[in-house]
């Protein structure tokens, strides 16, 4: 249950991340399928196509997004940027200046 779980969230974030490389049609998908949580049958009703065809482009766009990450790295940044600067506050309510700098100073290097 939880692999479920951490796969939604994560293709939510690549979604939002690289939703203006996608289609129209691949962004409809995701969006009912991830963000409003319908199900492969109600998305097929509503675009008037079988279940198969609204699967295999929903897994089709997950790779691709996957691809994109891959080659682009944007969720990784923003998950990298998100752990320092987590530490660095972390380390200003303890007040270590010299560990805030080292810490800045990797935020930095990572654009």
């Amino acid at each position: 249950m939880q692999d479920d779980l951490t796969k939604t969230m994560r293709m939510n974030y690549l979604f939002d991340f690289y939703q203006g490389l996608l289609t129209d049609k691949q962004r409809s998908y995701l969006e009912r399928y991830y963000l409003e949580d319908e199900s492969l049958s109600e998305i097929a009703e509503t675009f008037q196509v079988s279940r198969q065809a609204v699967y295999d482009n929903i897994r089709r766009t997950d790779e691709l997004l996957e691809d994109y990450e891959l080659k682009l790295g944007l969720l990784k940044k923003f998950e990298a940027r998100q752990a320092l600067l987590d530490q660095m506050k972390q380390n200003l309510n303890e007040q270590h200046s010299q560990e805030l700098l080292k810490l800045i100073e990797q935020l930095e290097s990572i654009e």
